[in-house]
């Protein structure tokens, strides 16, 4: 006689209905009964042990992020649901598909002030604001499970099913009830096709047509639309910037490619954007709204799947409800073919002198970087990089050198914690995207703040894992500078103050030697001429690597000009309170000469 089938089990075979091939989490008493059905079902889904539930919430979202798939974590009741909560705001601001698997009390025990009890309906009601369902009754579960999954699927937004232990372990109905009060349903979501009216579609093409000075601003909403950008650009005779999340979906090796963005974007994009008399927003919602065209300067066009997102960053005059490539496919026959080649032509002159900049702060102007420069250290990585990579990007000034210095070949995913921007986020992606395919190498960029956070203990997962992987090769580059440089940077120019060491001073960790112990490759660089050696070892190497670059804190994080160069008097006078500030005004005030000289050649300011 067979093991009676249990609420844990039907929830395990809707788990694979829903094509779920692995779960994320940690274990506790909450949710043993989910444990003990995926033991039963033999590894269809697997398992993945994070060592901390946020962590593993955080490899949910990665997996997403990589596959295009449903991310899934579980977690215990108390402190294992509180913990979620960080990764789950992460899917939330970055509109990612995650479904989180919650254990409870025992029903029976609620409202009592009980052991680790919460209310987890009120803890999610704002991350999983799309859905949160508790399964109170064995008859309910496969509805909450697949609703779960269909409005993650549909809203692209976490959910959160809620799962007392109880009832976890009540038998599992055989067959839904034919009867009032229960409701059937089934594993099924398909995506629609969504498509602008033709009216809409003509009245943008109006707007397109009439400017003479066109941007793209690119966000991860054109994901599957890269063809049909580039059509878009080059019919247009357009610069094309893109967000930061939409960095690996554009090919930034095109001369009319300005890079990204923002306030760690390049000096070619804040420029596009500063003489634009046309702006198409393409899949973006991003949130740099001072480093986009001023209101009045450019007429506006908008295209995203999520019609929330139509005019809420620029006062766009036609905004375009519907899937990226669809809507730019119909939109091309309707756009002119740009006869004047001058705005292009200017737009290829800057991304050259960006081109330029970039190439002189990592290898020339910024050769007083003691011991070494972050910049130089990123940008090596550009010609090695294998085709068939995956990178990881963890939170803090590596994220700037990722995005001026790091260009992706054509199908190298990148991802990070973008909009809720959570330290810690590097490591649990890269596993993600290591387990969803294994077969490929993967890049994890990590600042040392970070690596102390999370990345230290999820270090101890790939050493655990590695064997299992058909190419071992998983690189961990931390920039080891022993400070927290981006939150310095901030204070300096958002506040004027001077760094504040206790605030920010990290402790010294021999991150190498780390690795080693694990029975990893350890590498350690403190100079210029190690670098392009130390990268070739590492992606050579027959085991992860964890690659210790020693680098100077006080490299500058300037805005890109204008911006910038209004920020350049909170900086000095923050510096001018340091002891040692000298080194750090140096280097900003080379690279401010940059910003400003005319063709972005080495200057002295």
């Amino acid at each position: 006689m067979g093991e009676q089938r249990l609420v844990a089990d039907l929830v395990v075979e809707r788990l694979r209905a829903w094509g779920v091939d692995r779960v994320f989490g940690y274990s506790g008493d909450g949710i043993n009964g989910l444990m003990g059905a995926l033991r039963r079902a033999g590894g269809v889904p697997a398992f993945v042990q994070a060592r901390h539930e946020e962590n593993a919430a955080l490899m949910a979202v990665g997996h997403a992020k990589y596959t295009g798939g449903v991310g899934v974590v579980t977690s215990t009741q108390g402190p294992g649901a509180v913990h979620v909560l960080n990764g789950l705001y992460d899917a939330k601001l970055d509109h990612q598909p995650v479904v989180a698997i919650v254990g409870q009390q025992q029903t029976t025990a609620l409202g009592s002030e009980y052991q680790q009890e919460i209310d987890l309906t009120s803890l999610f009601k704002d991350v999983a604001a799309q859905y949160v369902g508790t399964v109170l009754d064995p008859e309910q579960a496969a509805m909450v499970l697949d609703r779960a999954f269909r409005t993650a699927l549909a809203t692209r937004s976490p959910c959160v099913v809620v799962l007392p232990h109880d009832v976890q372990v009540e038998p599992a109905p055989d067959e839904p009830s034919h009867e009032h009060g229960v409701v059937p349903t089934v594993p099924q979501w398909r995506p629609p096709r969504v498509l602008p009216a033709d009216a809409d579609l003509a009245e943008a093409a109006a707007v397109l047509n009439a400017g003479r000075r066109v941007a793209l601003l690119v966000g991860q909403g054109a994901r599957d639309a890269g063809d049909q950008v580039r059509a878009v650009a080059e019919r247009l005779g357009a610069g094309v910037t893109t967000s930061l999340l939409g960095k690996p979906w554009w090919d930034e090796t095109l001369p009319t490619s300005c890079g990204v963005m923002g306030h760690l974007g390049t000096t070619a994009s804040a420029w596009l954007m500063d003489r634009c008399d046309t702006l198409l927003m393409v899949g973006t919602n991003d949130p740099w709204t001072e480093f986009y065209p001023a209101p009045g300067q450019a007429r506006g066009v908008q295209v995203d799947l999520d019609g929330r997102h139509v005019g809420n960053r620029y006062p766009v005059e036609v905004g375009l409800v519907g899937d990226a490539a669809e809507t730019l496919e119909a939109l091309l026959p309707l756009l002119d073919e740009r006869s004047d080649t001058s705005w292009r032509e200017e737009v290829v002159g800057q991304v050259e002198r960006w081109h330029r900049i970039a190439e002189e702060r990592a290898t020339g102007g910024t050769g007083e970087a003691d011991p070494l420069s972050p910049e130089r250290v990123v940008r090596a990585l550009t010609p090695r990089l294998p085709h068939d990579a995956q990178v990881s990007v963890d939170v803090g000034s590596v994220v700037y050198w990722y995005a001026r210095h790091l260009t992706l070949p054509p199908g190298v995913p990148a991802h990070l914690s973008s909009t809720l921007a959570s330290m810690g986020s590097g490591l649990p992606y890269g596993l993600a995207a290591k387990l969803a395919a294994p077969d490929r190498p993967v890049v994890a960029l990590v600042g040392d703040g970070a690596m102390q956070m999370n990345g230290l203990a999820e270090l101890v997962t790939v050493a655990s894992r590695w064997r299992d992987w058909a190419d071992p090769r998983f690189v961990v580059l931390v920039l080891a500078n022993g400070d927290l440089a981006e939150v310095t940077w901030e204070q300096r120019e958002t506040e004027g103050d001077p760094r504040y060491a206790v605030s920010q001073s990290l402790p010294d960790v021999p991150y190498s030697a780390y690795a080693e112990l694990l029975g990893l490759t350890g590498i350690r660089v403190e100079r210029p001429e190690e670098v392009d050696d130390a990268w070739d070892r590492a992606l050579a190497a027959d085991r992860p690597v964890v690659l210790e670059a020693v680098v100077d804190p006080d490299v500058p994080l300037l805005p890109p000009f204008p911006a910038g160069e209004q920020k350049l008097d909170s900086f000095h006078r923050a510096l001018a309170q340091e002891e040692g500030g000298a080194h750090a005004r140096r280097l900003l005030d080379r690279q401010a000469a940059q910003e400003s000289g005319p063709d972005g050649t080495r200057s002295a300011p």
